[in-house]
Protein backbone atom coordinates (compact mmCIF):
# COMPACT_ATOMS: atom_id res chain seq x y z
CA UNK A 1 0.00 0.00 0.00
CA UNK A 2 1.32 3.76 -1.24
CA UNK A 3 -0.03 6.59 -0.72
CA UNK A 4 1.00 10.48 -1.70
CA UNK A 5 4.79 11.19 -2.26
CA UNK A 6 5.04 7.75 0.11
CA UNK A 7 5.87 5.73 -3.73
CA UNK A 8 8.88 4.47 -2.60
CA UNK A 9 8.04 2.46 0.09
CA UNK A 10 5.09 0.13 1.39
CA UNK A 11 3.41 -0.92 4.85
CA UNK A 12 3.88 -5.13 4.87
CA UNK A 13 2.70 -7.47 7.86
CA UNK A 14 5.60 -8.49 9.50
CA UNK A 15 6.46 -11.83 11.53
CA UNK A 16 5.96 -11.19 15.56
CA UNK A 17 6.40 -7.68 14.32
CA UNK A 18 2.93 -6.30 13.27
CA UNK A 19 3.51 -3.75 10.76
CA UNK A 20 7.02 -2.92 9.25
CA UNK A 21 8.01 -0.79 5.93
CA UNK A 22 9.80 -2.02 2.93
CA UNK A 23 11.81 -0.44 0.11
CA UNK A 24 9.64 -0.27 -3.78
CA UNK A 25 13.25 0.48 -5.12
CA UNK A 26 16.96 0.42 -4.58
CA UNK A 27 18.44 3.01 -2.24
CA UNK A 28 21.92 3.88 -1.68
CA UNK A 29 23.62 5.75 1.64
CA UNK A 30 22.06 8.80 1.70
CA UNK A 31 19.61 8.96 -0.57
CA UNK A 32 16.24 10.43 1.47
CA UNK A 33 13.37 7.24 1.28
CA UNK A 34 10.34 9.63 2.63
CA UNK A 35 10.07 13.28 4.32
CA UNK A 36 7.25 13.14 6.56
CA UNK A 37 5.77 16.54 8.06
CA UNK A 38 4.12 16.43 11.47
CA UNK A 39 0.74 15.00 11.72
CA UNK A 40 0.94 17.34 14.94
CA UNK A 41 4.05 18.54 17.60
CA UNK A 42 4.49 20.59 20.38
CA UNK A 43 7.86 22.46 21.97
CA UNK A 44 8.62 21.34 25.38
CA UNK A 45 7.38 23.20 28.45
CA UNK A 46 10.86 24.42 29.68
CA UNK A 47 11.26 25.54 25.91
CA UNK A 48 8.54 27.28 25.06
CA UNK A 49 9.52 30.85 24.93
CA UNK A 50 12.92 30.30 23.27
CA UNK A 51 11.53 27.93 20.48
CA UNK A 52 9.45 28.66 17.65
CA UNK A 53 6.50 26.67 18.02
CA UNK A 54 6.39 26.17 14.13
CA UNK A 55 9.92 25.58 12.53
CA UNK A 56 11.68 24.39 16.15
CA UNK A 57 14.41 26.60 15.62
CA UNK A 58 16.00 28.05 18.77
CA UNK A 59 16.13 31.92 18.42
CA UNK A 60 17.17 34.94 20.12
CA UNK A 61 14.14 37.06 19.47
CA UNK A 62 10.88 35.79 18.87
CA UNK A 63 7.35 37.18 18.47
CA UNK A 64 4.92 36.13 21.05
CA UNK A 65 0.96 35.47 20.08
CA UNK A 66 -0.87 38.59 21.16
CA UNK A 67 -3.75 36.60 21.65
CA UNK A 68 -2.56 34.21 24.02
CA UNK A 69 0.27 35.11 25.02
CA UNK A 70 1.93 31.42 25.25
CA UNK A 71 3.11 30.71 21.41
CA UNK A 72 6.34 32.07 20.34
CA UNK A 73 7.54 32.33 16.62
CA UNK A 74 10.37 33.23 14.60
CA UNK A 75 8.47 36.21 12.55
CA UNK A 76 5.80 36.24 10.91
CA UNK A 77 5.95 33.85 8.20
CA UNK A 78 6.12 30.91 10.71
CA UNK A 79 2.95 32.59 12.91
CA UNK A 80 1.10 32.46 9.86
CA UNK A 81 2.03 29.16 8.93
CA UNK A 82 0.75 27.90 12.71
CA UNK A 83 -2.39 29.64 12.97
CA UNK A 84 -4.33 26.47 11.48
CA UNK A 85 -2.89 24.32 14.43
CA UNK A 86 -3.14 27.37 16.79
CA UNK A 87 -6.51 28.89 16.66
CA UNK A 88 -8.29 26.12 18.68
CA UNK A 89 -5.37 26.61 21.05
CA UNK A 90 -4.98 29.85 21.39
CA UNK A 91 -8.83 30.30 22.28
CA UNK A 92 -8.89 27.37 24.81
CA UNK A 93 -5.66 28.74 26.59
CA UNK A 94 -7.45 31.91 26.72
CA UNK A 95 -10.41 30.30 28.16
CA UNK A 96 -8.42 27.75 30.69
CA UNK A 97 -6.24 30.72 31.88
CA UNK A 98 -3.34 28.88 31.02
CA UNK A 99 -1.84 26.48 28.58
CA UNK A 100 -1.48 22.72 29.97
CA UNK A 101 1.45 20.64 29.99
CA UNK A 102 3.18 19.20 26.48
CA UNK A 103 1.29 15.83 26.58
CA UNK A 104 -2.41 17.81 26.77
CA UNK A 105 -1.32 20.20 24.41
CA UNK A 106 -0.02 17.48 21.82
CA UNK A 107 -2.83 15.37 22.50
CA UNK A 108 -5.35 18.54 21.80
CA UNK A 109 -3.79 19.16 18.72
CA UNK A 110 -3.65 15.83 17.54
CA UNK A 111 -7.91 15.74 18.27
CA UNK A 112 -8.56 19.01 16.20
CA UNK A 113 -7.48 17.66 13.08
CA UNK A 114 -9.34 14.69 13.91
CA UNK A 115 -12.12 17.29 14.36
CA UNK A 116 -11.25 18.85 11.09
CA UNK A 117 -10.09 16.15 8.71
CA UNK A 118 -11.86 12.92 10.42
CA UNK A 119 -9.53 10.28 12.06
CA UNK A 120 -9.13 8.62 8.81
CA UNK A 121 -5.95 8.39 6.09
CA UNK A 122 -4.68 12.00 5.93
CA UNK A 123 -2.82 12.77 2.56
CA UNK A 124 0.43 11.38 2.60
CA UNK A 125 -0.33 8.96 5.32
CA UNK A 126 0.01 5.19 4.94
CA UNK A 127 -1.71 4.42 8.09
CA UNK A 128 -4.61 6.49 10.32
CA UNK A 129 -4.04 8.07 13.35
CA UNK A 130 -6.54 4.93 14.48
CA UNK A 131 -4.73 2.53 13.53
CA UNK A 132 -1.26 3.61 15.55
CA UNK A 133 -0.07 1.48 18.34
CA UNK A 134 -1.28 2.62 21.64
CA UNK A 135 0.37 -0.53 23.81
CA UNK A 136 -2.17 0.94 26.84
CA UNK A 137 -3.22 -2.50 27.82
CA UNK A 138 1.28 -3.07 28.54
CA UNK A 139 1.26 -0.20 30.92
CA UNK A 140 2.31 -0.82 34.41
CA UNK A 141 0.21 0.75 37.38
CA UNK A 142 2.45 3.91 37.15
CA UNK A 143 2.22 4.28 33.92
CA UNK A 144 -1.66 4.25 34.40
CA UNK A 145 -1.99 6.37 37.02
CA UNK A 146 -0.12 8.58 34.90
CA UNK A 147 -2.50 8.10 31.89
CA UNK A 148 -6.05 8.61 34.26
CA UNK A 149 -4.19 12.01 35.02
CA UNK A 150 -3.76 13.43 31.49
CA UNK A 151 -7.28 11.89 30.51
CA UNK A 152 -8.54 14.50 33.30
CA UNK A 153 -6.59 17.42 32.56
CA UNK A 154 -7.16 16.84 29.03
CA UNK A 155 -11.10 17.58 29.86
CA UNK A 156 -10.60 20.60 31.83
CA UNK A 157 -8.69 21.87 29.07
CA UNK A 158 -10.89 20.54 25.89
CA UNK A 159 -13.51 23.27 24.96
CA UNK A 160 -17.31 22.50 25.66
CA UNK A 161 -18.07 24.06 21.87
CA UNK A 162 -15.38 20.99 20.30
CA UNK A 163 -16.05 18.02 19.11
CA UNK A 164 -16.04 15.33 22.27
CA UNK A 165 -14.56 11.97 22.17
CA UNK A 166 -15.05 9.04 24.62
CA UNK A 167 -12.50 8.29 27.27
CA UNK A 168 -11.42 5.21 25.67
CA UNK A 169 -10.11 6.95 22.22
CA UNK A 170 -8.72 10.18 24.38
CA UNK A 171 -6.56 7.54 26.63
CA UNK A 172 -5.75 5.45 22.49
CA UNK A 173 -4.84 9.24 21.96
CA UNK A 174 -2.68 9.20 24.93
CA UNK A 175 -0.96 5.74 24.21
CA UNK A 176 0.07 7.24 21.23
CA UNK A 177 1.94 9.83 22.09
CA UNK A 178 3.51 7.79 24.87
CA UNK A 179 5.18 4.83 22.18
CA UNK A 180 5.21 7.11 19.15
CA UNK A 181 6.21 10.67 20.31
CA UNK A 182 9.15 11.32 17.89
CA UNK A 183 11.88 13.80 20.10
CA UNK A 184 12.19 17.09 18.05
CA UNK A 185 15.78 18.36 18.15
CA UNK A 186 16.44 22.37 17.58
CA UNK A 187 18.33 23.41 14.04
CA UNK A 188 22.02 22.37 15.54
CA UNK A 189 20.97 19.24 16.32
CA UNK A 190 22.48 19.68 19.94
CA UNK A 191 19.13 19.52 22.34
CA UNK A 192 15.86 18.17 22.07
CA UNK A 193 13.21 20.73 21.94
CA UNK A 194 9.66 19.13 21.06
CA UNK A 195 7.67 16.17 20.65
CA UNK A 196 5.67 15.41 17.41
CA UNK A 197 3.50 12.51 15.58
CA UNK A 198 5.10 11.12 12.47
CA UNK A 199 2.71 8.48 11.89
CA UNK A 200 4.47 6.64 8.65
CA UNK A 201 7.90 7.38 10.69
CA UNK A 202 6.20 5.02 13.42
CA UNK A 203 5.67 1.99 10.83
CA UNK A 204 9.58 1.39 10.93
CA UNK A 205 10.27 -1.53 13.05
CA UNK A 206 13.50 -1.52 15.19
CA UNK A 207 16.72 -2.60 14.51
CA UNK A 208 20.07 -2.16 16.73
CA UNK A 209 22.02 -1.90 13.26
CA UNK A 210 19.73 -0.09 11.26
CA UNK A 211 19.88 0.03 7.69
CA UNK A 212 18.12 3.87 8.18
CA UNK A 213 17.92 6.91 10.47
CA UNK A 214 15.74 9.37 10.91
CA UNK A 215 16.90 13.17 11.19
CA UNK A 216 14.35 16.14 12.13
CA UNK A 217 14.71 18.97 9.53
CA UNK A 218 13.48 22.62 10.66
CA UNK A 219 12.92 23.16 6.80
CA UNK A 220 13.32 26.93 5.65
CA UNK A 221 10.80 29.33 6.72
CA UNK A 222 12.53 32.58 5.67
CA UNK A 223 12.50 31.77 2.07
CA UNK A 224 8.93 32.41 2.26
CA UNK A 225 8.16 32.81 -1.51
CA UNK A 226 10.83 31.28 -2.95
CA UNK A 227 11.86 27.64 -4.42
CA UNK A 228 13.53 27.23 -1.16
CA UNK A 229 10.74 27.35 1.17
CA UNK A 230 10.61 23.95 2.59
CA UNK A 231 8.52 22.58 5.41
CA UNK A 232 9.54 21.34 9.06
CA UNK A 233 9.64 17.36 8.47
CA UNK A 234 11.72 14.51 9.01
CA UNK A 235 13.75 12.38 6.56
CA UNK A 236 14.11 8.93 6.77
CA UNK A 237 17.22 8.45 5.00
CA UNK A 238 19.42 4.86 3.96
CA UNK A 239 22.87 4.13 5.90
CA UNK A 240 23.38 1.76 3.71
CA UNK A 241 22.70 0.18 0.01
CA UNK A 242 19.01 -1.23 0.55
CA UNK A 243 17.38 -3.38 -2.44
CA UNK A 244 13.85 -3.05 -3.79
CA UNK A 245 12.00 -5.50 -0.86
CA UNK A 246 14.36 -5.02 2.19
CA UNK A 247 12.60 -4.16 5.34
CA UNK A 248 13.44 -0.57 6.68
CA UNK A 249 14.80 -0.70 9.76
CA UNK A 250 15.66 2.78 12.10
CA UNK A 251 17.44 2.21 15.46
CA UNK A 252 15.24 3.49 18.54
CA UNK A 253 17.97 3.27 21.28
CA UNK A 254 21.47 4.59 21.30
CA UNK A 255 24.06 1.46 20.05
CA UNK A 256 26.28 2.41 23.30
CA UNK A 257 25.13 -0.50 25.07
CA UNK A 258 25.80 -4.27 25.34
CA UNK A 259 23.09 -6.04 23.70
CA UNK A 260 20.98 -7.25 27.51
CA UNK A 261 20.88 -3.76 28.29
CA UNK A 262 19.17 -2.15 24.71
CA UNK A 263 16.86 -5.58 24.96
CA UNK A 264 15.70 -4.49 28.70
CA UNK A 265 15.54 -0.76 27.73
CA UNK A 266 13.38 -1.84 24.49
CA UNK A 267 10.92 -3.47 26.68
CA UNK A 268 10.89 -1.03 28.97
CA UNK A 269 9.66 2.04 26.99
CA UNK A 270 8.53 0.27 23.80
CA UNK A 271 7.22 -3.00 25.26
CA UNK A 272 8.63 -5.61 22.90
CA UNK A 273 11.73 -8.15 22.79
CA UNK A 274 14.15 -7.49 20.43
CA UNK A 275 15.58 -10.52 18.04
CA UNK A 276 17.48 -8.52 15.92
CA UNK A 277 20.88 -10.59 14.86
CA UNK A 278 23.30 -7.81 17.37
CA UNK A 279 21.06 -8.88 19.69
CA UNK A 280 20.24 -12.36 19.24
CA UNK A 281 24.40 -12.79 18.54
CA UNK A 282 25.51 -10.37 21.33
CA UNK A 283 27.13 -8.79 18.45
CA UNK A 284 30.01 -6.07 19.78
CA UNK A 285 29.30 -6.99 23.12
CA UNK A 286 32.93 -8.38 23.66
CA UNK A 287 34.35 -4.79 22.51
CA UNK A 288 31.97 -2.88 25.10
CA UNK A 289 33.18 -4.81 27.78
CA UNK A 290 36.61 -5.04 26.86
CA UNK A 291 39.39 -5.43 29.34
CA UNK A 292 43.36 -4.45 28.94
CA UNK A 293 44.98 -7.45 27.64
CA UNK A 294 48.31 -8.60 27.55
CA UNK A 295 50.75 -10.70 30.86
CA UNK A 296 49.07 -8.36 33.47
CA UNK A 297 45.01 -9.23 32.29
CA UNK A 298 42.92 -8.28 35.64
CA UNK A 299 41.43 -10.25 37.72
CA UNK A 300 37.51 -10.84 37.09
CA UNK A 301 37.14 -9.52 40.36
CA UNK A 302 39.19 -6.14 39.76
CA UNK A 303 37.17 -5.86 36.33
CA UNK A 304 33.52 -6.07 38.32
CA UNK A 305 35.09 -3.45 41.29
CA UNK A 306 36.62 -1.07 38.63
CA UNK A 307 33.05 -1.33 36.47
CA UNK A 308 30.87 -0.55 40.03
CA UNK A 309 32.88 2.08 40.28
CA UNK A 310 32.22 3.56 36.99
CA UNK A 311 28.70 3.13 37.76
CA UNK A 312 28.83 4.80 41.52
CA UNK A 313 30.99 8.05 39.59
CA UNK A 314 28.69 8.18 36.62
CA UNK A 315 25.66 9.31 39.49
CA UNK A 316 28.33 11.34 41.30
CA UNK A 317 28.72 13.05 37.55
CA UNK A 318 25.28 13.43 36.94
CA UNK A 319 24.03 15.17 40.27
CA UNK A 320 27.31 17.34 39.93
CA UNK A 321 26.19 18.48 36.26
CA UNK A 322 22.61 18.76 37.28
CA UNK A 323 24.58 21.62 39.97
CA UNK A 324 26.31 23.02 37.57
CA UNK A 325 29.81 22.03 39.20
CA UNK A 326 31.69 21.16 36.12
CA UNK A 327 35.33 21.73 37.97
CA UNK A 328 34.08 18.57 40.34
CA UNK A 329 32.72 17.08 37.13
CA UNK A 330 36.07 16.96 35.88
CA UNK A 331 37.71 16.11 39.27
CA UNK A 332 35.53 12.73 39.25
CA UNK A 333 36.34 12.02 35.81
CA UNK A 334 39.77 11.88 36.12
CA UNK A 335 40.06 9.96 39.21
CA UNK A 336 37.62 7.47 37.69
CA UNK A 337 40.38 7.48 34.46
CA UNK A 338 43.03 6.86 36.87
CA UNK A 339 40.79 3.77 38.15
CA UNK A 340 40.08 2.48 34.78
CA UNK A 341 42.79 2.67 32.65
CA UNK A 342 45.07 0.08 33.97
CA UNK A 343 41.95 -2.40 33.85
CA UNK A 344 39.00 -1.36 31.23
CA UNK A 345 39.98 -1.76 26.79
CA UNK A 346 39.89 0.77 24.83
CA UNK A 347 36.51 0.22 23.69
CA UNK A 348 34.98 -0.82 26.94
CA UNK A 349 31.62 1.37 27.33
CA UNK A 350 32.43 2.60 30.64
CA UNK A 351 35.91 3.68 29.99
CA UNK A 352 34.15 5.46 26.66
CA UNK A 353 31.60 7.57 28.38
CA UNK A 354 33.60 8.71 31.31
CA UNK A 355 35.86 10.15 28.07
CA UNK A 356 32.94 11.50 26.31
CA UNK A 357 31.76 13.58 29.57
CA UNK A 358 35.69 14.71 30.32
CA UNK A 359 36.19 15.88 26.51
CA UNK A 360 32.61 17.72 26.57
CA UNK A 361 33.20 19.44 30.01
CA UNK A 362 36.63 20.41 29.65
CA UNK A 363 36.21 22.19 26.20
CA UNK A 364 33.32 23.65 28.07
CA UNK A 365 36.13 25.12 30.60
CA UNK A 366 38.38 26.12 27.41
CA UNK A 367 40.65 23.41 28.77
CA UNK A 368 41.20 22.63 25.42
CA UNK A 369 44.27 20.28 25.10
CA UNK A 370 43.54 18.13 27.73
CA UNK A 371 39.86 17.67 26.20
CA UNK A 372 41.16 16.79 22.80
CA UNK A 373 43.27 14.00 23.97
CA UNK A 374 40.28 12.53 25.93
CA UNK A 375 38.05 12.79 22.81
CA UNK A 376 40.71 11.17 20.44
CA UNK A 377 40.48 7.98 22.33
CA UNK A 378 36.21 8.63 22.27
CA UNK A 379 36.29 8.93 19.13
CA UNK A 380 38.86 6.02 18.73
CA UNK A 381 36.88 3.76 20.42
CA UNK A 382 33.21 4.76 18.82
CA UNK A 383 34.88 4.11 15.58
CA UNK A 384 35.23 0.46 16.23
CA UNK A 385 31.50 0.11 17.76
CA UNK A 386 29.03 2.26 15.68
CA UNK A 387 27.81 1.74 12.39
CA UNK A 388 30.20 4.04 9.98
CA UNK A 389 27.46 5.88 9.06
CA UNK A 390 25.89 6.65 12.42
CA UNK A 391 24.29 10.29 13.30
CA UNK A 392 25.57 10.19 16.99
CA UNK A 393 29.15 9.12 15.84
CA UNK A 394 29.00 11.73 13.20
CA UNK A 395 28.20 14.63 16.11
CA UNK A 396 30.80 12.78 18.33
CA UNK A 397 33.74 13.13 15.90
CA UNK A 398 32.23 16.81 14.42
CA UNK A 399 33.15 17.60 18.12
CA UNK A 400 36.00 16.44 18.72
CA UNK A 401 37.26 17.88 15.58
CA UNK A 402 36.57 21.47 16.78
CA UNK A 403 38.11 20.58 20.49
CA UNK A 404 41.41 19.60 18.46
CA UNK A 405 41.08 22.93 16.13
CA UNK A 406 40.57 24.88 19.76
CA UNK A 407 43.51 23.43 21.15
CA UNK A 408 45.63 24.09 18.05
CA UNK A 409 46.22 20.95 16.75
CA UNK A 410 45.11 21.95 12.99
CA UNK A 411 46.11 18.87 11.42
CA UNK A 412 44.16 16.31 13.65
CA UNK A 413 41.16 19.08 13.80
CA UNK A 414 41.04 19.24 10.10
CA UNK A 415 40.73 15.42 10.01
CA UNK A 416 38.44 14.40 12.44
CA UNK A 417 35.80 17.10 10.40
CA UNK A 418 36.39 15.98 7.49
CA UNK A 419 35.73 12.56 8.71
CA UNK A 420 32.76 13.76 10.20
CA UNK A 421 31.40 15.82 7.08
CA UNK A 422 31.62 12.09 5.19
CA UNK A 423 29.29 10.79 7.87
CA UNK A 424 27.15 13.69 7.63
CA UNK A 425 26.59 13.95 4.44
CA UNK A 426 24.76 10.72 4.61
CA UNK A 427 22.83 10.74 7.70
CA UNK A 428 21.81 14.52 7.45
CA UNK A 429 22.59 15.96 3.83
CA UNK A 430 24.07 18.37 2.19
CA UNK A 431 21.55 21.45 3.20
CA UNK A 432 20.90 20.54 6.68
CA UNK A 433 22.28 23.40 9.29
CA UNK A 434 24.84 21.12 10.64
CA UNK A 435 26.51 19.97 7.72
CA UNK A 436 26.59 23.33 6.38
CA UNK A 437 28.07 24.75 9.76
CA UNK A 438 30.53 21.94 9.20
CA UNK A 439 31.56 22.70 5.43
CA UNK A 440 32.49 25.78 6.99
CA UNK A 441 34.23 24.34 9.19
CA UNK A 442 36.27 22.10 6.54
CA UNK A 443 36.98 25.20 4.17
CA UNK A 444 38.34 27.24 7.06
CA UNK A 445 40.62 24.10 8.63
CA UNK A 446 41.86 23.57 5.03
CA UNK A 447 43.37 26.89 4.57
CA UNK A 448 44.76 26.86 7.99
CA UNK A 449 46.36 23.66 7.40
CA UNK A 450 47.28 24.96 4.48
CA UNK A 451 48.92 28.14 5.86
CA UNK A 452 50.01 25.99 8.72
CA UNK A 453 52.33 23.58 6.21
CA UNK A 454 53.84 27.04 4.13
CA UNK A 455 54.71 28.48 7.09
CA UNK A 456 54.21 27.70 11.22
CA UNK A 457 55.12 31.33 12.55
CA UNK A 458 53.14 33.24 10.44
CA UNK A 459 49.90 30.92 11.28
CA UNK A 460 50.55 31.25 14.77
CA UNK A 461 49.94 34.89 14.32
CA UNK A 462 47.46 34.56 11.84
CA UNK A 463 45.67 32.12 14.44
CA UNK A 464 45.08 35.10 17.20
CA UNK A 465 43.92 37.49 15.41
CA UNK A 466 41.39 34.68 13.74
CA UNK A 467 40.64 33.78 16.87
CA UNK A 468 39.64 37.24 18.22
CA UNK A 469 37.04 37.08 15.85
CA UNK A 470 36.09 32.98 15.45
CA UNK A 471 33.99 31.32 13.00
CA UNK A 472 34.23 27.67 14.88
CA UNK A 473 31.81 27.80 17.45
CA UNK A 474 32.65 27.50 21.54
CA UNK A 475 31.72 24.46 22.54
CA UNK A 476 27.63 25.13 24.01
CA UNK A 477 26.81 24.72 27.51
CA UNK A 478 26.93 20.72 28.28
CA UNK A 479 24.11 19.25 28.79
CA UNK A 480 23.00 16.40 31.45
CA UNK A 481 20.18 14.59 28.75
CA UNK A 482 21.89 11.19 28.04
CA UNK A 483 21.60 10.06 24.46
CA UNK A 484 17.60 10.32 23.85
CA UNK A 485 16.31 7.55 22.23
CA UNK A 486 14.66 7.95 18.71
CA UNK A 487 11.20 8.22 20.21
CA UNK A 488 10.36 10.70 23.66
CA UNK A 489 8.98 8.70 26.56
CA UNK A 490 8.02 10.70 28.91
CA UNK A 491 9.68 9.76 32.02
Amino acid sequence: MTRGGMESVEVFATEGKGRGLKAQKEFLPGDVIFAEPAYAAVVFDSLTHVICHTCFKRQERLHRCGQCKFAYYCDRTCQRAAWLNHKNECSAIKRHGKAPTENIRLAARIMWKIEREGSGLSEGCLVSIDDLQNHVDSFDEEEKKELRADVESFLEFWPPHSQQFGMQYISHIFGVISCNGFTLSDQRGLQAVGVGIFPNLCQANHDCWPNCTVIFNNGNHEAVRSMFHTQMRIELRALSKISPGDELTVSYVDFLNVSEERQKQLKKQYYFDCTCEHCQKKIKDDLMLAVKEGESKPSAETVKEVIQFSKDTLEKISKARMEGLYHEVVKLCRECLKKQEPVLGDTNIYLLRILSIASEVLSYLQMFEEAADYAKRMVDGYLKIYHPNNAQLGMAVMRAGVTHWHAGLIEAGHGLICKAYAILLITHGPSHPITKDLEVMRVQTEMELRMFQQNEFMYYKMREAALQNQKIQVMPEPSNDTSPGLFHKKE
